[in-house]
């Protein structure tokens, strides 16, 4: 009889666990998203790093905004900057500059790199053919898009 009580305890506790289980989950990733981009969200932000191009195996598909990626927009992908965000993208080998939205999330951790471009935005660094080059990339300021 005392073992019955005891698992019957005990599946409550395990219930209640699984059911409590996915809100802490949930809370703690909202918590970790705002950390990791509140800073990235002023309007100051500037970081240098290397800066690669994708494309042709993406053309068409969604990207993480939703928005379908096309390869002949200047658009690009970023960790943490929110999409939407309007950047100054600088090619620090030949001094070629270009504006992109980021549209997409990447590059993957494990390359290290700061930022991916569209292949058109590639083009107009003067990067594309050597596929990788170090860049620096800045928020372009309201009032700077605004004229």
């Amino acid at each position: 009889m005392k073992s019955i009580v005891v698992r019957w305890i005990l599946g409550i506790f395990m219930m209640m666990g699984v059911c409590f289980l996915p809100s802490c989950q949930q809370h703690h990733a909202s918590n970790y998203h705002f950390k990791k981009t509140h800073v990235e969200e002023q309007s100051h932000y500037t970081a240098e790093g290397v800066a690669s191009w994708y494309g042709p195996g993406f053309q068409g598909r969604k990207t993480a905004s939703g928005k379908r990626f096309n390869t002949h927009n200047l658009t690009a992908a970023h960790r943490t900057l929110p999409f939407g965000t309007k950047v100054l993208v600088t090619n620090l080998e030949n001094d070629k500059t270009v504006e992109v939205e980021i549209n997409d999330r990447g590059p993957v951790k494990r390359t290290k790199r700061l930022i991916d471009l569209s292949h058109a935005a590639a083009k107009k660094l003067g990067f594309a053919s050597a596929g990788i080059t170090k860049v620096r990339v800045e928020v372009i300021e309201k009032d700077k898009i605004d004229g």
